[in-house]
């Protein structure tokens, strides 16, 4: 592959993001691309300390500004020592969460403008967007029952379901508003029958990328 490609997961709690992207890690890596297998918050040293931050319990009253900040604090930094370098090199990246889970959970979820967000967006991006997002959807019941049998709750996972129906809805506008970026898949399935779809949504890109 000539030229590296950003691609996104996203979704709610639940939503098996984190068994397809290892098959899509794999997969790609089958088709020639040099892959980057990344996460958000996180993805560097100094951005899984602001993750501890953000998902941890000792700080469950942060506000709003603060939290969307340090997202973006840790987004600049995988940024410039991860995703850009990677990209610049030629690898694929793929990336578990990036700036719709922004959108979707302060915008969404807590009700931060999109404009301020966008803001933030602007400068710590630049121009730079996923070429494709993957969208992994399921009713909100079915994702905090799977979510609940993993352990112990994080920060973000002891929001009451219409937080996270707000989340679902903000991730699901997202998608229909650019079809050319997204792609939405139905995560309410089997393993199997999830993985068959993003195969054929992977494959499919592999051709006119």
């Amino acid at each position: 592959m000539a030229s590296g490609c950003f691609i996104t997961v996203e979704g709610g709690e639940g939503a098996g993001k984190t068994t397809q992207l290892e098959f899509m890690r794999e997969y790609l890596e089958q088709a020639g691309c040099r892959m980057t297998l990344t996460r958000e918050p996180g993805g560097t040293p100094l951005g899984e300390e602001i993750r501890a931050l953000l998902l941890g319990h000792r700080h469950d009253s942060m506000a709003l500004a603060t939290e969307t900040l340090l997202m973006f604090a840790a987004r600049a930094e995988h940024l410039a020592r991860v995703i850009r370098p990677a990209l610049a090199a030629g690898r694929w990246v793929l990336c578990d969460r990036f700036t719709d889970a922004t959108y979707a959970y302060q915008g969404g979820g807590r009700g931060l403008s999109p404009g301020r967000i966008a803001i933030l967006e602007d400068w710590v991006q630049g121009g730079l967007r996923p070429d494709l997002t993957l969208v992994f959807d399921l009713p909100v019941a079915v994702g905090l029952e799977r979510a609940g049998q993993r352990g112990a709750a994080d920060r973000f996972e002891r929001e009451e379901m219409a937080f996270f129906e707000r989340v679902r809805a903000a991730y699901l506008d997202r998608a229909r508003r650019n079809p050319d970026r997204y792609r939405i898949v139905d995560a309410d399935r089997p393993i199997e029958r999830v993985r068959a779809e993003v195969e054929a949504i992977l494959a499919a890109w592999l051709e006119c990328y």
